[in-house]
């Protein structure tokens, strides 16, 4: 009696040490919160914001998790839903507290647009499978649900929901705006342990919603010429074909997100033949579309203050024979030309020719096709032994 006694705390002892273990891992992942966090401190349109930060800015220890839930419950609207551009690590005052919770009932900015919404349910997720707190486990549930309403009949995710007037109605994969609600559909799906308490109900829903989104991203991939490519940053609501939506981001076949939109396909186990035939495509289309010979380079210039930045610095391209490929962010839909645009929407063919608040505020070239590259060949022929 006495020997199990001690065996079963023994037990306890290591499923708790294993628990705490995964609890600081899961801790550490608060990088999905990093773009609205440097909205909201480096914008300077104060008229925008419910709250400002406070002068010395501080913030919650990336291990204070409950102390970071508790924040995100707070930045929670009324219909589940979350706004952008708000750090959620920040320590608030009190007064700053009454504000969120005197506003909850206005809802015309909930969005997924900078890792918004997606990233708080996925955080609460692990939040309450560590602690236990229900008040967690509700406000995850109720993301959840707003992520599902949210959902258009073709399967695809608008930037704001639900005020969809503008740009805001298209399906956006710009910022990780479908992609980050898809992974949280996918972890569900497949079952990962931090959404276990979901219940059969919600569970089917999920599914319904996550073959539904697959389904729309196959479909929105652009075809040139009778041959598949890549994405644009946001596709039609209606006929999913590409669109404009701010002024410096004309419809285009875009490297960056389509990387992600990739990187995503190739994560969804015993793909069905059409995704594996819009994987194999844009692999071809990436291969094609890389830039040999040159490299950015950002020198140091005088610092200039802009509406969503500041900047002490310029960014100009370099030739280099050395210099690994790279991608500019934006393709020409027609000549595959890579393809640029000023603020006031104006289309240009340098980087040169944008404006510098553009030019330092946005990217312009990456290299997240190659992330792609490196690891299909091993993805392909895994999928071609199935």
């Amino acid at each position: 009696m006495r020997n199990s006694l001690l065996l079963s705390v023994v037990l306890a002892a290591a499923v708790c040490s294993s628990m705490w273990a995964q609890y600081k891992e899961d801790s550490l992942n608060i990088e999905s919160f990093w773009d609205s966090a440097h909205h909201w401190y480096d914008i300077n349109d104060e008229v925008s914001k419910l709250i400002t930060p406070l002068p010395d800015k501080p913030q919650y220890d990336k291990h204070e998790v409950v102390k970071i839930a508790e924040n995100i419950l707070l930045y929670q609207r009324a219909n589940g839903g979350w706004i952008k551009n708000y750090d959620m690590r920040a320590i608030l005052t009190e007064e700053q507290k009454q504000k969120l919770i005197a506003t909850k009932d206005d809802i015309s900015l909930t969005t997924f647009d900078n890792g918004t919404t997606h990233s708080q349910v996925e955080y609460l997720a692990r939040a309450y499978t560590i602690t236990k707190n229900d008040r967690f486990k509700e406000s995850c549930l109720k993301g959840i649900d707003f992520i599902l309403s949210a959902q258009y009949p073709n399967g695809g995710f608008p930037q704001f929901y639900p005020d969809t007037k503008g740009y805001r109605k298209y399906i956006t994969f710009n910022d990780g705006a479908m992609i980050g609600v898809m992974k949280v559909l996918h972890n569900i799906v497949r079952g990962k342990r931090h959404y276990s308490f979901i219940d059969e109900t919600r569970r089917k829903k999920v599914k319904v919603s996550f073959e539904k989104g697959i389904d729309c991203i196959l479909r929105c991939q652009i075809v040139v010429n009778d041959t598949l490519t890549a994405w644009c940053q946001q596709h039609d609501h209606v006929t999913l074909q590409p669109q404009n939506a701010r002024s410096f981001e004309p419809k285009a076949i875009c490297s960056m997100e389509s990387a992600e939109i990739v990187q995503f396909l190739m994560s969804v186990k015993k793909p069905k033949i059409e995704i594996v035939t819009a994987v194999n495509a844009a692999v071809r289309w990436f291969r094609h579309s890389m830039i040999h010979g040159i490299k950015i380079e950002t020198i140091k210039t005088a610092k200039t203050d802009y509406i969503y930045h500041n900047a002490d610095f310029d960014k100009v391209v370099v030739h280099d024979t050395t210099a690994p490929p790279i991608w500019t962010r934006m393709y020409e839909i027609e000549t595959n030309r890579p393809l640029f645009c000023r603020r006031d929407g104006k289309a240009v063919y340098t980087l040169a020719e944008v404006e510098p608040e553009r030019r330092t505020g946005y990217k312009w070239y990456g290299y997240e096709p190659q992330e792609v590259i490196d690891s299909y060949q091993l993805w392909y022929h895994s999928v071609a032994k199935r």
